[in-house]
């Protein structure tokens, strides 16, 4: 609520960054009844939560850095997030081919205490002790849902097929796909609709204690405005020393290691819906995993970053780099010419002082400033998608003292939007929803449930064919989910569009996307859409 030029009445939480932990603790907040307001100077979940290897997992290759604690919180989480939002997040099955090159990297502290005890073995990680990370990785977690570890025969199994001969076993155990970019969105649409205030392309430009409040400077579409809030919160990701030092003129030493996570999408190179993990003779592993229905996702590297987060790119050294690691696996060598698409992240590790950017902690820390027991500053570092939820919780323990009133946790279990329906159902919700829209067909009926769930309904409303969607923009997307994506989610350019909220980046031309992005500035300067009523439910084009 305004109550002067430019000013808001005082809320309990103010989020700079709408990033997975910035809309991640807005939600919960909200939930626990405090008022909240967060502000993202670009768009929802645009840099290091839309550029993941997008899977809930334990982290395997932890153990062998001896982060039990990290790992036992991931793989605890896996169950209890696929069971809220199983639209945007299914089970998926990992095949790890065993071979004797397989190495660890020198530093961890697993392959120095072999090293020790069995020198012979010259760096070597092998099998049985895989096998055993794999024992631990089946019960640390209290698995209930997911299936355990199995051994599979590479000469008879499918997943042997696309692989070179000379593999001849593998392990293959469980984790979890998530749409990363859609479970921030998610999660800001849920904070939303508790009562929390979500702004875009909005830049939080000074941040000043005023006597028991925090006072807010942002610059965004309303121009200049002054919040007032009883807590900060500084969750900018790769950008939150920034944050400390620019914008709240706190002089502090670096808490963040930025790390460069980059993939490659390539077109599907096999013709089965498991996961690859490849080990490398350097001690590093990487992915190749199903992606979009017809496509090949291969990642990630590690790289320290030094430039700003937002010029992450793949560099062509690693795209060689991550050709050349899947080459070694499968059966046709992996080249640029398979690649269709690369994307790169800036992670925001905890810096540890690790000797590396693969060993750093994946962990997260949280620590809370205040001043003489009151406004309180809470800063996120490091962290990673799987455990959001218990990094919100966390957080919102560290602020409890500060508002003694706010209600307790509650998010565990609570599904995301359109995720009302249980995981084992999600192939009866596609059929049901190819066979009430059959002009539909299988795969987009799969993408629009993949991506909204049982509201896939509402944004088809009363269409009956495809030109009820009104405009065809290409690659099944229409002017019905667009107007969608404009009205309850944030978007405001076809980059919003077809590269984090969809991936139709994939099929669609350039001039396709720049039609969408004419359309979608021209859409912003008229009149604005029906709130919540879809242009199919409207009866046809806008």
């Amino acid at each position: 609520m305004t109550t002067g030029q430019g000013q808001t009445e005082p809320v309990d939480l103010f989020i700079i960054g709408g990033g997975i932990n910035g809309c991640g603790i807005a939600r919960d907040a909200a939930g626990r009844g405090l008022s909240v307001a967060l502000a993202e100077m670009g768009d929802l979940g645009q840099a290091t939560s839309s550029a993941s290897t997008k899977l809930f997992h334990g982290g395997l290759r932890y153990l062998e850095y001896f982060e039990f604690r990290l790992v036992r919180e991931a793989l605890k989480e896996r169950e209890v997030l696929l069971s809220a939002m199983p639209h945007i997040s299914w089970p998926m099955r990992f095949v790890l081919p065993i071979h004797r090159d397989m190495r660890f990297e020198n530093d961890t502290p697993t392959s120095r205490l072999l090293s020790l005890v069995m020198p012979w073995m010259k760096g070597r990680r092998p099998a049985w002790l895989i096998r055993l990370g794999l024992v631990l990785y089946d019960t640390l977690g209290g698995r209930k849902v997911l299936p355990g570890t199995r051994r599979v025969d590479l000469g008879s199994d499918a997943a042997g097929v696309a692989l070179n001969d000379r593999f001849a076993f593998a392990y293959e155990y469980s984790d979890c796909w998530v749409q990363d970019a859609r479970l921030v969105v998610l999660n800001a649409r849920d904070a939303e609709a508790r009562g929390a205030e979500v702004m875009v392309r909005t830049k939080v430009t000074e941040a000043v204690r005023d006597g028991a409040l925090w006072r807010i400077t942002t610059e965004g579409p309303e121009g200049s405005r002054i919040h007032m809030a009883r807590a900060l919160v500084n969750a900018g990701g790769p950008w939150v020393d920034d944050v400390l030092r620019q914008t709240v003129r706190m002089n502090d030493r670096a808490h963040v290691r930025l790390v460069r996570g980059s993939h490659i999408v390539t077109r599907r190179l096999f013709d089965h819906d498991r996961c690859y993990f490849f080990q490398g003779t350097d001690g590093r592993i990487i992915f190749a995993i199903p992606y979009e229905q017809d496509f090949t996702l291969i990642g990630t590297t590690d790289q320290d970053h030094d430039g700003a987060p937002s010029e992450a790119v793949c560099t062509d050294a690693e795209k060689d780099y991550l050709c050349a690691f899947a080459s070694q696996y499968f059966d046709r060598p992996v080249t640029r010419e398979d690649i269709v698409w690369t994307y790169s992240g800036v992670r925001p590790l905890y810096n540890d002082g690790a000797s590396s950017a693969t060993a750093a902690t994946r962990d997260y820390v949280l620590t809370v400033a205040d001043s003489d027991g009151a406004v309180p500053l809470l800063n996120v570092f490091g962290g990673k998608i799987t455990t959001y939820r218990r990094l919100a919780e966390s957080a919102l323990a560290k602020l409890a003292p500060y508002f003694p009133a706010a209600g307790g946790d509650w998010t565990a279990g609570v599904t995301l939007p359109g995720g009302d329906f249980a995981v084992t159902e999600t192939g009866r919700v596609t059929e049901g929803l190819a066979r009430d829209y059959p002009f539909l067909g299988e795969k987009w009926a799969e993408r629009m449930i993949r991506h909204y769930g049982t509201e896939a309904r509402q944004i088809l409303g009363a269409a009956r064919d495809a030109g009820g969607l009104g405009r065809d923009f290409g690659a099944t997307l229409s002017e019905a989910e667009v107007g969608w994506l404009m009205d309850r989610e944030w978007a405001r350019t076809a980059e919003d569009v077809v590269w984090r909220r969809t991936k139709l980046g994939l099929r669609m031309t350039k001039a396709q996307i720049e039609a969408l992005g004419t359309y979608m500035a021209d859409r912003l300067r008229g009149a604005p859409a029906v709130p919540g009523v879809s242009v199919a439910a409207q009866g046809g084009a806008a």
